[in-house]
């Protein structure tokens, strides 16, 4: 069954279940919920000490008896009894008891372009368990283009790319259609494990889990551009020693740390263009792509796509919240029909 804008226009909320943050929009209210996908648990009593914010501080800080998990990866439930537990508390008493009081509660979700059949299906099961009656899914990449406002109803091409922090998924649009998109499983993890890898190898230096995104944008300009400081002070765990050490880092170093996972987004780009009508390809030179997701923010990833593509590259005014703004406008109703072409329901 496909769904339809009117289907979606009576959901009486959405989620946008990532990899790194969840986020909820509830009809006539707005964006609720936009924390953290993590959940400390007690493994001796099974109680759900934290979530969110608070449970991510936790990581690599906790006892034995405290587990910190990640209920979600790759925009995939992979544990849906942690993720309803996570999203209940996350929406809070208040939230939960005014949706309840919905005659036939529904709710539409996000879902990777490429997400097989148990994947949407986990999905599903995820919202059903915290009341939903009826579950609409609508593809990622729609969702995040028409939340960044782009003209995707138009016989014209428009391009996106949705960093996300498992993924990368790159499509052309027209019509309200995806004409061909790619998904790389490269993303802003691989950009943490990167520089995590190149601080062991090089300096035998073991950086605290918390450090890694901070430390991308203390370096501004590190990741992919000349620009920034030549050295940066890095303070870490001697591998050898376990004590704690600082070490000068090479900012030159870094960037080539973090261009080489990138190259297979790069990579993605170029697929979707040599699969794309030449028709589409020629609007793209005056249009270009627009890049959402929170991994967008990169410093100098629009550079270094610009530099590879020859195509103007843009960042979303918002980028981490683009899709669930979209399943926003569309459970509001303020999109035309032709915008549409969502995965499927349930």
């Amino acid at each position: 069954m496909t769904a339809s804008l009117e289907q979606l226009r009576r959901c009486h909320f959405a989620v946008d279940l990532g990899a790194a943050r969840t986020r909820v929009y509830v009809k006539g209210v707005g964006l609720v919920v936009d924390q953290p996908s993590v959940a400390a648990v007690n493994t001796r009593t099974g109680a759900l000490i934290a979530v969110g914010e608070f449970a991510e501080r936790m990581t690599g800080r906790t006892p034995d008896y405290i587990r910190v998990v990640r209920p979600v990866s790759g925009g995939t439930v992979i544990d849906i009894e942690m993720a309803q537990r996570m999203l209940r508390h996350l929406l809070g008493d208040r939230m939960r008891r005014s949706l309840r009081r919905k005659a036939r509660l529904r709710a539409a979700a996000c879902t990777p372009h490429d997400a097989d059949p148990l994947a949407q299906r986990a999905t599903i099961e995820t919202l059903v368990g915290l009341g939903a009656r009826r579950v609409e899914l609508v593809d990622t990449l729609i969702a995040a283009a028409v939340g960044c406002g782009l003209p995707v109803e138009r016989a014209e091409a428009t391009m996106i790319m949705v960093c996300g922090a498992a993924a990368t998924q790159v499509a052309v649009l027209s019509l309200g259609s995806i004409v061909t998109a790619e998904r790389v499983p490269v993303g802003g993890e691989a950009v943490d494990n990167a520089i995590v890898q190149y601080l062991r190898h090089e300096h035998a230096l073991m950086l605290p889990s918390q450090s890694v995104r901070p430390l991308q944008l203390a370096l501004h300009g590190t990741g992919l551009t000349p620009q920034g400081p030549a050295t940066t002070e890095i303070h870490g765990r001697d591998v050898a020693t376990g004590l704690a050490r600082s070490v000068l880092v090479d900012t030159a170093a870094v960037r080539e740390a973090i261009q080489t996972p990138l190259t297979a987004v790069l990579d993605g780009i170029g697929k979707v263009l040599r699969e794309c009508p030449p028709d589409l390809v020629a609007d793209l030179v005056e249009s270009g792509l627009t890049m959402v997701g929170g991994s967008a923010l990169l410093p100098g990833l629009d550079q270094m796509v610009r530099k590879a593509t020859g195509m103007p590259v843009h960042i979303a005014e918002r980028p981490d919240v683009c899709a669930v703004q979209g399943l926003g406008e569309m459970l509001e109703g303020r999109i035309e029909p032709l915008v549409l072409d969502p995965l499927g329901a349930y």
